[in-house]
């Protein structure tokens, strides 16, 4: 399955593996890679940049192809020191970094310095094209579907998808609402060059969160999750939870809602408790509306293998269908 993806990020499969808070761990990392995707690490998961170089070297000992490393830049009073993160990543190595969030025009240079390829998560294709202006290598564009942050445009992926491929030039990889082969064929048929997974990869024998929110997310339907940030218009899809519906019900209350309404039950650290113990009503988990095509929990390379033989006989079938000789000719 070669595209643009494959031979610039020297992996074998067009599938990378987002880059998720408390989850993008060596563990799930390596054993992406090691199944022919593109497994990354989650820069800001680590305390410090000191704790990422470690977390990498630990990744090169249970993976000797390539990784990437996200790192999520976003405003606050007391920003992570962004840079020094930066300098971990370079000086360990790593040619491949997600950038999310605000644009990562002030570190593009000195990545580019380094050879490290720099693919950057998208909402619009506004946003999109002003990344490939920046000189950003890929663009993942995220669909409404997503988990996580969508943005306040809400456009699913079977419009943002091709709008993105016709507009920039540079490869793009398709986000949100893909699970399985026909999600993989579907990206492609619409100009995407590859894929990006995390809620999927979070049901994987693999990945480093409790069993019970696993479970959760294979058990979900896909009407099971709820958007919320909406009021403050920072809008983020997480899985449908006791927490994540009293947020909700708290954003709409007549009179409104501020930040501090809901911290206390939105906190970081509060999400990180539930991964860890699988209880639920401990903190928010994220996941996109895909959750209703997760039914098992497989190695991750047991769901890579079959997605491309899903996708293989997905894109045969789409190939096989046969043009009435009546529409052959019609112009348009």
């Amino acid at each position: 399955m070669k595209t643009r993806i494959t031979e610039l990020l020297g992996i074998e499969l067009p599938i990378v593996q987002g880059g998720m808070q408390w989850v993008g761990r060596a563990e799930m990392a390596a054993a992406v890679s090691n199944a022919g995707g593109l497994g990354m690490l989650t820069g800001l998961t680590q305390p410090t940049p000191a704790a990422l170089r470690e977390e990498i070297q630990r990744t090169r000992r249970l993976t000797d192809k390539p990784f990437g490393v996200n790192l999520t830049i976003l405003p606050s009073v007391n920003p992570p020191p962004y840079a020094e993160y930066v300098e971990a990543i370079i000086d360990s190595g790593v040619k491949v970094v997600e950038t999310a969030g605000n644009s990562p025009t002030a570190f593009i240079a000195r990545f580019k310095q380094h050879g490290v390829r720099i693919l950057h998560k998208c909402t619009s294709v506004r946003h999109a094209l002003s990344a490939e202006r920046n000189g950003v290598d890929v663009v993942s564009i995220d669909g409404f579907e997503c988990a996580g942050h969508p943005g306040e445009d809400d456009v699913g992926g079977l419009v943002l998808i091709p709008l993105a491929a016709r507009a920039l030039t540079i490869p793009v990889i398709a986000s949100g609402g893909i699970a399985d082969g026909r999600g993989l064929a579907a990206a492609l048929a619409l100009g995407a060059e590859g894929i990006n997974m995390g809620t999927r990869f979070c049901a994987t024998v693999e990945a480093p969160i409790h069993p019970a929110i696993k479970q959760a997310l294979v058990g979900a339907s896909e009407r099971e999750t709820n958007l919320i940030f909406r009021t403050l218009h920072n809008s983020g899809r997480v899985l449908k939870t006791p927490v994540s519906d009293e947020v909700v019900g708290i954003e709409r209350r007549p009179g409104g809602c501020e930040f501090k309404d809901i911290q206390h039950l939105v906190a970081g650290h509060k999400g990180r408790t539930a991964l860890e113990t699988g209880d639920l009503q401990a903190g928010l988990v994220w996941a996109g509306q895909v959750v209703g095509l997760i039914d098992d929990i497989p190695t991750c390379a047991q769901l890579l293998q079959r997605m491309v033989e899903e996708c293989r006989q997905s894109l045969r079938l789409a190939t096989s269908y046969q043009v009435s000789e009546e529409y052959a000719h019609v112009p348009g």
